[in-house]
């Protein structure tokens, strides 16, 4: 059994626990108003520029080739963008992830003293009821490992996707002109 000393410090970790994943939220959401305040500011700098380019355009021609000019960066923009963001994202989940996984360990651990004890103070007859919940307990343990190592896996296939998505973006941008 937990003393109330034990229960306290588990409270505490976990109060603990909160808050920093509230401020590491916090962080991601601050980083994401600063991406977009600064998107939205180069946005209206190039508006404006490219407003007064049109406006001394003197032929057709002359617009079009302007025209076909601005795509590809706002393509690389755009890509950039979608990145930086991407990266936001990840960083922010990857410090819940870390949480997570700490949190399972010690709740782990915690789980596997409390079987042990309850083997150790267990009557005289009860060695294979005993053996069997160690044999679940390893088998839980060893499926959420599995689970991890699979979420860690579709994370970087998708990672690497995002990436190789962003590389063909711009060079299929700068055929285009």
């Amino acid at each position: 059994m937990m003393t109330p000393e034990q229960i306290a410090a588990a409270h505490k970790a976990n109060v603990e626990t909160l808050f920093g994943l509230t401020a590491k939220a916090f962080e991601g959401v601050e980083k994401m108003v600063e991406l977009n305040l600064s998107a939205t500011k180069a946005a209206l700098n190039e508006s404006a520029n490219n407003t007064q380019a049109a406006l001394s355009v003197k032929d057709a021609q002359e617009l079009m080739a302007m025209q076909a000019n601005l795509f590809q960066p706002l393509a690389e923009k755009t890509a950039a963008y979608s990145r930086h963001l991407y990266d936001i994202a990840s960083g922010t989940g990857s410090e819940f992830t870390k949480a997570f996984e700490a949190q399972s360990a010690a709740a782990q651990k915690q789980f596997a003293s409390l079987v042990d004890s309850a083997a150790q103070n267990a009557p005289a007859g009860s060695e294979q009821a005993v053996a069997m919940m160690k044999g679940a307990v390893t088998a839980a343990n060893a499926a959420f490992e599995t689970v991890q190592k699979a979420v860690k896996q579709a994370t970087e296939l998708a990672e690497s996707n995002l990436t190789a998505v962003a590389q063909t973006a711009a060079p299929k941008a700068a055929k285009k002109k």
